[in-house]
């Protein structure tokens, strides 16, 4: 990426993806399944898309292999968590080669260890055993994750709420839609806070619009 995409990108670090996920209409949000492993997680970038046979994760190493610093490894492991798709081993290589983060629609392994990474990982469950490596799958590749369809460089939010996903060409626009969605809730914010007559006043309004 260029430095100018870089700090575009940066921008929505700042946003919270309520706020997305409102200018989205809330149409592009991964299943609540899939949560960060660490609370404070957070990550945003481009998707680097891998499409996994249950129980293989051979093609995950293969677009970790091909990613660009800054991706973000979408798999789409089709929800099982009997067999994990990584585990620290991996998910530290990730972080090394400048991996922006994990979204696993399945589980991963090692949790103590992986949580202690400090490398973003929002995935669906964990388990303790290990997939194979038959090599079966597929990477940059149009996919579904958490019930969202997903393409190669789609851009990646995630926080503690979850994760949403904004279709590629539709970035400036989402942006412009949640930076006024953000400073509006903030505005609301201050207006009633810790003042009983203005929150009376809007719950009136919202009980009996006019």
């Amino acid at each position: 990426m260029s430095q100018a995409e870089i700090d575009f990108i940066t921008q929505f670090r700042t946003i919270p993806t309520t706020c997305i996920s409102d200018a989205l209409d809330g149409l592009t949000n991964l299943t609540s399944s899939i949560k960060p492993l660490n609370e404070n997680d957070q990550v945003v970038g481009p998707a680097r898309t891998v499409q996994v046979a249950t129980g293989d994760n051979l093609a995950v190493l293969k677009a970790m292999y091909e990613a660009s610093p800054g991706d973000v490894i979408v798999i789409d492991a089709k929800g099982d968590c009997t067999r994990a798709i990584a585990g620290d081993f991996v998910l530290g290589m990730a972080k090394t080669l400048g991996i922006a983060g994990f979204v696993v629609d399945g589980a991963i392994r090692d949790i103590r260890a992986s949580k202690g990474l400090n490398f973003p990982i929002f995935c669906r469950g964990t388990t303790i055993a290990a997939s194979q490596k038959t090599g079966i799958g597929n990477i940059n590749v149009p996919i579904s994750c958490g019930g969202v369809p997903i393409r190669p460089d789609d851009l990646i939010v995630g926080d503690a709420d979850g994760v949403t996903v904004i279709p590629k060409g539709q970035e400036k626009n989402v942006l412009q839609k949640a930076k006024k969605k953000q400073a509006d809730d903030e505005a609301r914010e201050r207006a009633i806070s810790d003042n009983v007559m203005a929150i009376r006043a809007y719950l009136e309004k919202m009980i009996h619009p006019s």
